[in-house]
């Protein structure tokens, strides 16, 4: 699995990057970046009030 964020629905309100246990979300000016730390543990996932994070399978 991998974390997707939908950028036409995210608010960049932080509140998924305030949650990540391992850090692995950072707010950018115009977007939240997902990088190799992610465990896609899919705390972000329950957490975002817009729905913007969704788990994907991972393309093999």
């Amino acid at each position: 699995m991998v974390v997707k964020i939908d950028r036409k629905k995210c608010m960049y309100c932080g509140a998924c990057v305030s949650v990540c246990p391992r850090v692995a979300l950072n707010l950018k000016e115009t977007w939240v970046d997902v990088n190799e730390k992610c465990i896609d543990c899919g705390i972000c996932v329950k957490l975002c009030p817009v729905g913007a994070i969704s788990l994907k399978e991972r393309k093999k």
